[in-house]
């Protein structure tokens, strides 16, 4: 079973941490890659996913006014699901469970980034072509393939933090019709 816990500095994520930082995963392997970055922020949430009570991934949000206008986040910052951990290894290369929404980030993290940030409010996710994680994979499969529903639009290449990204909007509200009609992940 999956559970989405609001982020704590109280959580014991030291084994998470270790995990990612093992698997090259830098941008979570500590609390400060992970989250104090988000102290700079105006607004920002944070969220641990557990499966059957282990520390198995993390999504963040923050207010993104600064870059794309007012009523902007970002979502699905620091965005990680450890590999050994996934139920489901193939879905981040596999397209239709991508469009079908049959994966972690579309069942769980994307969901929570929204209530988070409220449906009316324009949404945006980055990626890029770092190999840190899965983020190449991410930038050159999951978004393309969204895109091609119609989920997420590309709106152009940035420069933000250090990084050449490239910003996607989410179509939420088309996102939350098909994930309506989409089987539920226990």
């Amino acid at each position: 079973m999956f559970t989405l816990v609001p982020w704590r500095e109280d959580l014991d994520l030291d084994e998470f941490y270790a995990e990612a930082s093992r698997r090259g995963v830098d941008n979570n392997s500590s609390q400060k890659r992970m989250v104090d970055f988000l102290n700079a922020e105006d607004h920002w949430g944070a969220w641990v996913l557990y499966q059957n009570s282990r520390a198995m991934g993390f999504v963040s949000a923050h207010s993104f006014n600064n870059v794309m206008g007012p009523n902007s986040y970002r979502i699905c910052v620091r965005t990680c699901i450890l590999p050994h951990e996934r139920k489901y290894k193939a879905v981040i290369s596999a397209r239709r469970a991508i469009a079908e929404h049959q994966n972690l980030t579309s069942q769980y993290f994307i969901p929570q980034c929204i209530e988070w940030a409220g449906k009316d409010n324009n949404l945006y996710i980055t990626s890029n072509e770092n190999s840190d994680g899965s983020q190449k994979l991410v930038h050159t499969i999951f978004f393309p393939t969204l895109e091609k529903t119609g989920v997420m639009t590309r709106i152009s290449d940035i420069h933000y933090r250090n990084t050449d990204q490239t910003v996607w909007q989410l179509n939420t509200k088309q996102f939350l019709e098909e994930l309506a009609a989409a089987p539920k992940w226990q």
